[in-house]
């Protein structure tokens, strides 16, 4: 049974990552993935402090306020500072990640939070973090229902908005010619991303969780340009690396996590020949 949890985990952490994930490859602002991913920690260390949990809903609103501030440092940066984007956003998530490894290694004796873990997930051992009933009743583990939550709220948001999406990220101006916010829905999309990053940050740490965001959708957008296929054809990239994943890692006695990247990173070249012969 622990495996069939593992793997749903590993599943539903891959699906939120590639369905977020798209977006961010389709307005060109992958890294801001990378961004948001490295400089929650702080955030997630903060909250730890205040709450002494890792289950705390708190634990979600320090991960995206710190988030969503990033979001306004690189734009403060790059638009008022005249500094490229991208270094924009090298400040900025090296900056955080930094002070988060250091808050880290300073309260250590303060906060369950292992510096390594934080890189790289605890996938293997997610599943013995059981929830259970004042009755004692077996409901299987946390990390499950957290990431479960992530994804309605993730599928919500993206039903909600796909038109307004879909228009803001093909064509901008357009987009505000009739009236849609653009700078509105840039920043909720980053907040998603937030939640999303602390959702997943267990499972595959500050480090692997940027390559669940780039690499799925990356690879099918090699094999699709239709929206409504890249989101569906991003959900079955994501089964098979989780599948696949857990069985290549017991057969190799390696990390889930990164062997799961791995192997997102084999399947794009794959989408990479079968793109380049079709």
């Amino acid at each position: 049974m622990d495996v069939l949890w593992t793997i749903m985990i590993a599943a539903l952490a891959s699906i939120n990552c590639a369905l977020v994930g798209s977006y961010l490859i389709l307005r060109k602002i992958a890294m801001m993935g990378d961004a948001i991913a490295h400089s929650t920690l702080p955030g997630i260390v903060l909250a730890l402090l205040i709450t002494g949990s890792k289950n705390s809903p708190i634990l979600i609103a320090g991960a995206g306020i710190t988030g969503i501030l990033v979001t306004f440092l690189i734009a403060f940066l790059e638009k008022k500072i005249n500094i490229q984007a991208d270094a924009a956003i090298g400040i900025n998530f090296t900056f955080l990640f930094a002070l988060g490894v250091v808050l880290i290694s300073f309260f250590s004796r303060k906060i369950d939070l292992d510096p390594e873990c934080s890189l790289y997930g605890e996938l293997a051992t997610v599943s013995l973090d059981i929830w259970r009933t004042s009755s004692g009743i077996h409901l299987g583990p946390k990390a499950f229902y957290i990431l479960l939550a992530a994804l309605l709220v993730n599928l919500t948001f993206l039903i909600i908005g796909y038109k307004y999406l879909f228009v803001s990220t093909f064509d901008p101006q357009f987009a505000q010619s009739i009236g849609i916010h653009t700078t509105r829905w840039h920043y909720c999309l980053m907040g998603i991303t937030s939640l999303t990053t602390v959702a997943t940050f267990e499972v595959a740490g500050a480090i692997l969780v940027v390559a669940l965001l780039i690499v799925p959708a990356a690879s099918m957008y090699l094999v699709t340009k239709c929206l409504k296929r890249l989101l569906f054809y991003n959900i079955l990239f994501a089964i098979i690396t989780s599948v696949s994943g857990y069985y290549i890692s017991f057969w190799l006695n390696s990390a889930m996590a990164p062997t799961m990247v791995t192997i997102a990173g084999l399947l794009f070249l794959v989408a990479f020949v079968y793109s380049k012969n079709n």
